[in-house]
């Protein structure tokens, strides 16, 4: 049976026609799945599915996932991770596999402070981000970002200071990038980037527009998770925050 499948034109590139069609017809993709995302089950035969090729420097592992939660896409990992999710496959039978590299995912919403909205960007990785090199399974997001100039959010009801050399870019309506400043002055680099273009809300994008400045916010993962709704999201970061499980930082918005 065919499966609501997408494949994107990296993936297609990377695996070849005949095996992109092939698991389009069905012949290759697993009916269920669980989502190398949020690793939930998935149903390819009943939901939109993603295509994730995880690869190494030589290995390749194809992975699904929600459309709704990550697109179709090729992850950069280090060879030992596929090759250890490679033989804890080989080891106990499992289904495709869920390289444990956390991408970053980012939710575009409106936060009401002082009878203002603000344009907001909240980020929460897949999975635990561990300090680079440092061999261990400690999740060092906050930490991390911390050293960047985030700062602790113990409440969403202030706005928080504006950390200077990144920013947030914006083309024609549409989220590209957030920025912070590269190894060059005046040349930043990509921190995210999205696969492909966000479509905003046109109320978002007004908003930012308005302010030139987005209000960033990250949390560990499972802090925040998949929000339908502006009030939902609100809500849980401030839970997050209560918990100390936030920072944030303003930056300045680049493009329109």
């Amino acid at each position: 049976m065919p499966r609501m499948l997408d494949v994107s034109d990296d993936v297609r590139a990377e695996i070849g026609d005949a095996e992109a069609e092939r698991l389009l017809a069905g012949e290759n993709t697993p009916g269920h799945y669980d989502c190398t995302s949020c690793r939930t089950p998935g149903d390819s035969e009943q939901e939109r599915t993603s295509t994730v090729l995880f690869v190494g420097d030589e290995t390749a592992v194809l992975a699904f996932a929600h459309a709704t939660c990550l697109p179709s896409q090729i992850v950069k990992v280090a060879e030992e991770q596929l090759q250890g999710a490679v033989r804890s496959i080989n080891a106990d039978g499992a289904g495709e596999p869920a390289p444990e590299q956390a991408v970053l995912g980012v939710t575009s919403g409106l936060v009401l402070i002082d009878g203002e909205l603000h344009p907001a960007l909240v980020v929460e990785p897949t999975g635990p981000i561990v300090r680079p090199g440092s061999g261990g399974t400690e999740d060092a997001f906050l930490d991390l970002l911390a050293e960047q100039g985030f700062v602790p959010c113990p409440t969403v009801e202030q706005v928080p200071p504006v950390l200077h050399g990144w920013s947030v870019l914006l083309a024609v309506g549409q989220l590209h990038a957030v920025l912070q400043p590269g190894p060059e002055p005046g040349a930043p680099v990509a921190w995210w980037q999205a696969h492909q273009p966000l479509q905003v809300a046109v109320s978002w994008r007004a908003a930012a527009n308005k302010s030139q400045t987005v209000l960033v916010y990250a949390a560990p993962a499972g802090s925040i998770g998949q929000q339908p709704r502006e009030d939902l999201l609100r809500d849980a970061l401030d839970r997050a925050a209560a918990q100390g499980r936030l920072v944030a930082a303003a930056m300045p918005l680049a493009g329109t």
